[in-house]
């Protein structure tokens, strides 16, 4: 690891212990927050997590928006009747022509949102406590040079305390390591829990899928330095697990916004453009059955350009 990076672990990295909310409270002062969560057909979750932010966050969190990805569900009705304001992600911005996926969700929120601050959060989370909000909210507040903060957790799976994150430590993190060895002490640089200055997320593209987190890291490393990135440690984060089939397609896209970013960063120089169809194989019957994805992601230019 780079002599840098062990420096940044050792100052940028806390615990939301280190911030309660009565702290934070007096470090607020007149800085606004916004808390946001992409939700499609989260019905069974977004509802609790709304009410645990407005009810033990209140004074800290000034508004909860919820941009609903086009659910089958009743998820926007179950985010209204727990307080949250609620956008449908494609009336936002209509004149411009709908993306899909996480990032567009995210990117659209700051057009409907006010906070200085803006903290993301995703919308399946089980068991969810207040912390993942206000420990997101404490470098902010104390260190006004801090522009973006990721969360970090233990992932359970299958009732083993850790394991989740496959697509972390399979796919993100060796290209990290790789490619921005300078990111390498993010312990979880995919997770769906983050927040940041709006002055500084409104000056970065948001590229549309599952590769938005990947394409926010190493975009805001360019725009403002390792030293005006942190995180802090969540504890652990319960949440349903998708299937191999499912991570497949996530890690595509990953793949894709890193070498969407090492293009633009000049680090290579590309001989073809990407495929964009993702093949995979599903047992039936005798043999196998053939399913190809479209796994293409756009990007949404910052949003100040608008």
């Amino acid at each position: 690891m780079l002599p840098a990076v062990e420096a940044w672990l050792t100052s940028r990295t806390s615990s939301a212990g280190d911030w309660p909310p009565a702290r934070l409270l007096e470090l607020k002062q007149d800085t606004t927050v916004s808390v946001v969560l992409p939700a499609r057909d989260e019905r069974e979750t977004v509802g609790e997590i709304v009410r645990v932010v407005l009810d033990e966050l209140a004074g800290l969190v000034d508004e909860v928006v919820v941009i609903d990805s086009r659910s089958a569900d009743d998820t926007a009705v179950v985010a209204a009747e727990a307080g949250a304001a609620v956008f449908a992600q494609d009336e936002i911005l209509p004149d411009l022509k709908p993306l899909d996926g996480k990032g567009e969700a995210l990117w659209k929120s700051l057009a409907v949102t006010s906070g200085d601050l803006v903290v993301f959060v995703d919308a399946d989370i089980r068991k969810f406590r207040a912390e993942f909000v206000s420990g997101l909210l404490g470098p902010l507040l104390d260190d006004p040079s801090v522009v973006y903060v990721k969360g970090c957790y233990d992932r359970p799976l299958d009732g083993a305390p850790t394991g989740g994150g496959r697509v972390t430590e399979l796919v993100a993190r060796p290209l990290i390591n790789l490619h921005w060895p300078l990111l390498s002490g993010f312990i979880q640089p995919l997770s769906g829990e983050y927040a940041g200055r709006r002055s500084a997320l409104e000056r970065v593209p948001f590229i549309s899928g599952y590769g938005v987190e990947l394409g926010l890291l190493v975009d805001l490393l360019d725009l403002a330095g390792l030293d005006a990135l942190a995180q802090v440690d969540l504890g652990s984060r319960a949440h349903s697990h998708q299937s191999t089939e499912a991570l497949g397609g996530m890690a595509a896209q990953i793949m894709l916004a890193a070498w969407s970013r090492l293009e633009r960063q000049g680090k290579m120089v590309a001989v073809e453009e990407p495929a964009t169809r993702l093949t995979q194989f599903r047992r039936a019957g005798s043999g196998h059955e053939l399913r190809i994805r479209d796994i293409s992601i756009a990007e949404r230019p910052p949003m100040l350009s608008l």
